[in-house]
């Protein structure tokens, strides 16, 4: 167990913490949890340094720590759901996509066949880190009371219902269109897999 893979473990328990944390709608514990969703991330970057930087590579590793990614952002998706800022489909879309992605990639592995990973696919990731840590970085900062009061109408046009159900929209059909696309530059891979060829 090394420590990247600590590493990963713990960005994993880190986020139920987060999302009961960030669920209670108190302001300090809110902050809180923007806190722990930062640190999280962190731990996200610092593993991959690690693994590559002192070759901390294992077969463990290369499995958990894709998931644990996975298992962060679908549950930040899932909080603003619970709160009425993002509509449920979306999420579930992109649930999905990755479900069907990493399953994928595990039986890959665990054939011996390796998959290419796509450029839009790494541009996905990035596109919705960004996208979630501005609502949440915004959101936060309405939960201190001065701020929310002295500049309530800039939170209500950085918030803009309809501004943030396109840019989702965006995300959404852009991750469904990185999924199938995926598959179908794999899908020779994928055929070979499903008849049991090597």
């Amino acid at each position: 167990m090394v420590l990247p893979n600590q590493l990963t473990i713990l960005r994993i328990i880190l986020t139920p913490i987060f999302l009961v944390l960030f669920l209670t709608g108190e302001p300090l514990l809110i902050q809180i949890a923007y806190l722990v969703f930062i640190i999280a991330a962190i731990t996200d970057w610092y593993d991959g340094w690690l693994a590559r930087k002192f070759n901390y590579i294992t077969e463990w590793g290369k499995f958990m720590d894709p998931l644990a990614d996975k298992i962060l952002t679908s549950t930040a998706f899932i909080a603003f759901v619970a709160i009425g800022v993002l509509q449920l489909w979306m999420v579930l879309l992109i649930i999905i996509r990755d479900l069907i992605i990493t399953l994928l990639r595990v039986y890959a592995d665990y054939r011996k066949v390796s998959f290419s990973t796509s450029r839009t696919a790494q541009i996905k990731t990035f596109i919705q880190m960004i996208f979630l840590y501005y609502i949440l970085t915004i959101y936060t900062l309405k939960t201190f009371g001065i701020l929310h009061i002295n500049y309530n109408y800039l939170f209500e046009i950085l918030l803009n219902a309809r501004a943030i159900y396109f840019a989702m929209l965006f995300i959404t059909l852009f991750t469904v269109i990185t999924g199938i696309t995926y598959i179908f530059s794999n899908r020779l891979l994928i055929r070979k897999m499903i008849k049991g060829e090597n």
